[in-house]
């Protein structure tokens, strides 16, 4: 396994010169960026000029990681050849679908195989209920899954996802991994505060919210935010949702993608009637000491070491951490060390599989880890 990474700022043209003289036939090439880069296509010709053996996956970000920085304004592609292991992708587009639970299922259709080790997913970030998307995914697949849902900084308009096509709204790509000699490790920790009563979801239809215990939950949002409601939905980002389905079940972690016309709180996961709440808050040092958890986690799994980490972060974890945004992807480098080459984004919400299980599920605010190594 061979990964190098390209970058390209606004206004400029890949560069090419790091990349090794020896023509190496990459098969899949992840490009994180800015959906305003993304959307000149000058981008994806020169990219699929030089490399047309490759699949070229796309997203819109709210920030990119390439090693050990976090870039805005830019595009950073990941270069990966697999000496052992073979792919195959699919894109699907979620208004082509009944919905988000059709997309997923109609993607783990087309992967599932005998030797399928693992999948990755990368989701338009505002159209597609991520929770449906990934119980669509689950239904069928029994191999782990992980990815993330585009993002689009903090403007919350629009997202893009393409697979060998410039990207476009609406799209859900799915890569599978097949082959014994590939490893992968993976985990994701949120380091989020829980605060306040929980309250129960009185009212609300799949993943919009309307009422917390009989009461607006858009009014307490507003309540708990201030002077910083003017901002909102951007500023509910603050408070993410700790969800339960019933008291005994494992909590999710839920954030808000927009207002809906109706005052409905339209969130990236579902949060069905009946479920508990809870707000939760950041504590700076906790957020940094989660990334580190993941990487620990997920790097316990790979005895061998790995060769390419993929981070993906949410977008409410880069508001709140701001300046210091960088110290959560230095501390998964003090973990993983300096061999694998790590490229991610910041999302609008992370897949991952719990590990030692094979149902994957949608996360929001939480570092998402994923480590690969051919062996």
């Amino acid at each position: 396994m061979e990964v190098h990474q390209i970058q390209q700022s606004s206004g400029a043209a890949w560069d090419f010169s790091g990349l090794p003289d020896s023509g190496t036939a990459y098969q899949l090439i992840l490009v994180f960026g800015s959906r305003l880069l993304l959307q000149e296509n000058g981008w994806y010709r020169s990219l699929s000029d030089r490399f047309p053996e490759a699949h070229i996956v796309s997203l819109s970000t709210s920030g990119n990681i390439n090693q050990e920085e976090v870039t805005e304004d830019s595009l950073v592609a990941s270069l990966i050849y697999f000496e052992k292991t073979s792919i195959r992708t699919l894109v699907t587009n979620v208004a082509l679908q009944a919905s988000s639970f059709e997309a997923g299922a109609e993607i783990a259709r087309h992967l599932a195989a005998d030797d399928l080790s693992h999948v990755l997913v990368f989701s338009d970030g505002a159209l597609v209920n991520g929770s449906e998307l990934v119980r669509g995914l689950s239904r069928i697949l029994k191999v782990p899954v992980t990815g993330g849902l585009a993002g689009d900084g903090a403007r919350f308009e629009k997202t893009v996802v393409g697979l060998d096509s410039p990207p476009s709204e609406g799209n859900i790509v799915g890569i599978g991994l097949y082959g014994k000699n590939l490893a992968v490790g993976y985990s994701h920790f949120g380091g989020w505060d829980p605060f306040g009563p929980e309250r129960l979801v009185t009212r609300s239809n799949g993943n919009v919210l309307y009422e917390l215990d009989g009461k607006s939950a858009l009014e307490l949002y507003k309540t708990y935010l201030g002077d910083k409601a003017k901002d909102l939905p951007g500023s509910a980002l603050l408070f993410p949702l700790s969800m339960k389905q019933d008291a005994s079940a494992q909590p999710l972690t839920r954030t808000i993608l927009s207002i809906a016309d109706d005052g409905g709180m339209v969130f990236a996961g579902e949060l069905p009637e009946g479920s508990i709440v809870q707000l939760m808050k950041a504590n700076f040092e906790r957020l940094i000491d989660a990334s580190s958890m993941a990487a620990e986690q997920s790097f316990a799994q790979m005895p061998q070491g790995a060769e390419f980490a993929l981070l993906i972060s949410c977008v409410g974890r880069k508001l709140v951490l701001g300046q210091r945004v960088e110290e959560e992807v230095e501390a998964v480098r003090e973990v993983l060390g300096e061999d694998p080459v790590m490229a991610g984004f910041y999302s609008y919400g992370e897949i991952s599989t719990m590990a030692g299980l094979t149902k994957c599920e949608l996360h929001n605010q939480t570092m998402t880890i994923t480590v690969m190594k051919e062996i």
